[in-house]
């Protein structure tokens, strides 16, 4: 049976991948199936799920599918590994959504391939269901990134700590061509592999650059600008990566590998989730500094194709970088903005943010839930909102200040409110909540709570009776503290 797939990048030269077959599955068993991304594909729902085990656990492939893993390198925590490459993933082709789209299809999980090294290339069920719940969550909440289109339980075990049933994840994504697909070929000094990877992102993703001066140069500031505002994006809604490696940052701009990542409860900027991540380096507030980072890193793979000369081409790539911060920080307060209900711009509009923030802070409050309640402080009720706060907060001094700027932004209070309303989610993937559901799937083969906890995050701005409790942070007891990354 066909699936409908094309393969561009298996079109590439062969040391851009090895070819390898899916290790299958004894038992496989659909655990999630995601009928509304399989409809944007333009697949035959039914079809695909009637398959769904079989393909997606890679025990039967559509007869169109041709398997490769991805070669790439990466700096990981600051470290060049010079071959990384897609160890349990495999690209089974790509497809055309309804909006003639190419978007891969890839098996995550599968099986080791010749870029294992020294792990099984397994995934367990837990992880896979992780990385299904939080990326659809930031594809209800507007941001870009990979989707999950399957899970599928193998009905085998992998070691890990302990033995836990396995899976395959099948995901989505524009493309799967990272930073670190371009520092495999710079490091090797293949320019002919890194001008032929430059030539295939351009006519995927960025066909505009076709018609720069310096085609190259064009695709390293649309791809800085690109990350600038996915990591805004990211920090207003709380969301710590937590494994920001070049090998982790997409060329297309969606987020891509939810392995350690978190969302932030008490707003603190210092915060950190990933049990790998002993040094802070992938910090809430260090995102856009690691993201400048790691297009650095990129640039340097692009200075062969940016000027003949190395001294021009690297003044010229650090131009395209310099702004990173710099506009990430207009897209970030651009956001809070919205959060807060200011629709005109006063140039003081920042000190009020940032003071409302460390308020924040020094009460150990809650991030979400106090943006959620500031819509309730504009149809004029401050209750829900101040009880967040502890006595003698700092928020009694700030509110009068607030409540004078709306009233210099004009405006009907309650459309300003209902407008916030659609800017912050009462929902998100609170990490005791997807601790608990993971929990419930692994150990007691309960899905209940996962589809549960799904459908509230697939409508984060809705607020329903279904959902009593599900906005609130972790009790005491109830805290996680440390995200783990599966492998």
């Amino acid at each position: 049976m066909q699936f409908g797939f094309e393969h561009t990048y298996a079109n590439l030269p062969d040391r851009f991948y090895a070819q390898h077959p899916p290790a299958g599955a004894r038992e496989p068993r659909l655990l999630a199936f995601n009928a509304p991304l399989a409809e944007e594909l333009g697949l035959d729902v039914e079809v695909v799920r009637t398959n769904a085990a079989r393909w997606f656990s890679g025990s039967e492939l559509p007869d169109d599918a041709r398997p490769l893993a991805m070669a790439y390198a990466g700096h990981q925590f600051g470290h060049f590994v010079p071959q990384l490459g897609d160890g349990r993933a495999l690209l089974l082709g790509e497809r055309r959504d309804r909006q003639g789209v190419l978007r891969d299809v890839q098996l995550k999980g599968s099986g080791t391939t010749p870029f294992s090294r020294t792990a099984d290339g397994r995934a367990a069920v837990g992880p896979m269901l992780r990385e299904y719940l939080v990326s659809e969550a930031m594809h209800a909440l507007g941001i870009p990134t990979t989707r999950s289109l399957a899970v599928v339980a193998t009905g085998e075990r992998v070691q890990r700590e302990e033995p836990l049933p396995g899976a395959v994840l099948t995901r989505v994504a524009a493309s799967h061509v990272r930073v670190g697909t371009f520092e495999f070929f710079a490091v090797r000094g293949d320019q002919e592999a890194v001008r032929a990877l430059a030539d295939y992102v351009i006519e995927r993703h960025y066909p505009e650059c076709r018609q720069a001066a310096i085609p190259a140069l064009d695709l390293l500031e649309r791809v800085t600008a690109r990350q600038s505002w996915l990591v805004a994006q990211w920090m207003l809604v709380g969301f710590i990566h937590g494994v920001m490696n070049t090998d982790n940052m997409a060329i297309s701009g969606e987020t891509i590998d939810y392995g350690p990542c978190a969302f932030m409860d008490d707003y603190d900027p210092t915060t950190v989730f990933s049990s790998i991540d002993h040094r802070g380096r992938y910090a809430y507030g260090r995102q856009p500094a690691i993201a400048q980072w790691n297009l650095a890193r990129f640039a340097e793979t692009l200075v062969p194709l940016i000027h003949d000369s190395s001294e021009e081409a690297v003044r010229l790539a650090t131009a395209a970088i310099a702004p990173v911060v710099d506009r990430f920080d207009q897209h970030y307060l651009e956001g809070m903005r919205l959060k807060a209900g200011l629709h005109v711009d006063e140039d003081d509009d920042t000190a009020l943010l940032q003071q409302l923030l460390q308020t924040l802070r020094a009460g150990r409050v809650d991030f979400t839930l106090a943006f959620r309640r500031l819509s309730d402080v504009v149809r004029g009720d401050v209750t829900r909102f101040r009880a967040l706060f502890p006595e003698g907060s700092s928020i009694d001094d700030w509110l009068p200040h607030y409540r004078e700027r709306l009233a210099r932004d004009g405006g009907d209070a309650i459309a300003r409110a209902d407008a916030m309303d659609r800017t912050n989610p009462i929902y998100i993937p609170r990490n005791h909540r997807v601790e608990a559901a993971l929990d419930a799937a692994t150990y007691r083969d309960d899905l209940a709570p996962f589809e549960t906890l799904l459908a509230l995050l697939q409508r984060p701005f809705d607020e329903r009776p279904e959902g009593a409790g599900y906005e609130q942070p972790p009790a005491a007891g109830e805290r996680v503290l440390q995200t783990f990354c599966g492998t």
